[in-house]
């Protein structure tokens, strides 16, 4: 029998269960389906009865649900302490990818996997969803030097841990313990063949009947087959939970204007000391930004992933207008150039 804490309830959700709500079970989603939702309890894993009209597509892996007890109808979700999600092309509502994550495990390879500026596009949606993001970089076994892979994340972003290891190895589970503990959740995202399946089954401590299936990186482009193919929800040998996502190849940016500003806190820092109040930071005189490129103290291949981020983010993201108490949603602005 678990306990409601091993799961990660917190006085976050308990704080939001009404009186008359005292009698319901609190669950944890741990897979989304289509038609059909499962959740953990502390009895363990159980399918949902869902309501006429209900939409899964409302729900992530990693919610806290309440439940009744005598048939499993979900009632209600409760609200949000996390939610990582992401914008994807044509879609008017944001793809739910889990919720209630602590730590982001943003997982690449020490090979042609490797992408700064994708990595930087996953730091951007952690800092704006709220879980601590770290980057891990697997396959630390099969290069002679894990040097020149550190310094190509190094200064991606104050404060980032890196950490390098070997997804099959009962190591790994030691090297991220910090962040796997008891309550604790955490979610594996990356591309695809980088070796988020192999972590899981370390992670979980999974027999190999029960072991996520593994793919690998195509040696003639360095890209992945996917292997996962759903989220899901898994129990941790130290006592937390990982949510595994199917690899993501494309991660647009929209609402992350203060996911940005983290990110680039370097950036954001230098704006107030620019002559002008809406300054671009590109050509005005006066610019704080552009003297900190010239004089070497700031990296401009930095400036330029910077502004590609921000310009992308202001074309994706909807405006609100009209007069207080009357918004109204625009849609984004086009992007320059189409």
């Amino acid at each position: 029998m678990r306990s409601l804490a091993s799961l990660g309830w917190t006085a976050f959700f308990d704080d939001q269960i009404a009186p008359a709500e005292a009698d319901l079970m609190r669950m944890r989603v741990a897979t989304v389906h289509r038609a059909r939702l499962t959740a953990e309890s502390g009895s363990g894993p159980m399918r949902l009865t869902l309501p006429v009209h209900a939409n899964t597509a409302d729900h992530a892996v990693g919610d806290w649900v309440l439940v009744e007890p005598e048939n499993t109808l979900l009632v209600r979700r409760l609200e949000r302490k996390t939610l990582l999600q992401r914008r994807t092309e044509g879609s008017r509502t944001p793809q739910l990818i889990a919720a209630n994550v602590d730590t982001l495990f943003i997982v690449t390879s020490c090979n042609d996997d490797l992408n700064a500026a994708r990595l930087e596009r996953y730091l951007a949606v952690a800092n704006e969803a709220g879980p601590t993001p770290v980057i891990v970089l697997t396959k630390a076994d099969q290069v002679a030097d894990v040097s020149p892979y550190l310094d190509r994340v190094a200064g991606l972003q104050r404060g980032l841990d890196v950490v390098t290891l070997n997804a099959r190895s009962p190591e790994a589970a030691r090297v991220l313990a910090p962040w796997c503990g008891f309550g604790q959740t955490i979610a594996l995202v990356g591309s695809s063949g980088v070796g988020k399946s192999s972590l899981l089954n370390t992670l979980s401590a999974k027999a190999p009947d029960e072991a996520q299936l593994t793919g690998s990186i195509r040696e003639a482009d360095s890209k992945g087959r996917h292997t996962t193919t759903s989220r899901s929800l898994h129990a941790i040998a130290g006592g937390g939970w990982v949510i595994d996502t199917p690899g993501i190849r494309t991660l647009h940016m929209s609402d992350i204007s203060a996911g940005l500003d983290l990110l680039f806190a370097e950036i954001a820092e230098l704006a107030p000391l620019c002559r002008f109040g809406n300054c671009t930071h590109s050509h005005e005189p006066g610019c704080a930004v552009q003297a900190a490129v010239a004089s070497g103290a700031l990296d401009p291949a930095r400036v330029d992933r910077w502004r590609k981020l921000l310009d992308e983010n202001q074309s994706n993201t909807p405006l609100q207008t009209g007069p207080r108490g009357n918004k109204v949603i625009k849609a984004p602005r086009k992007p320059r150039g189409r």
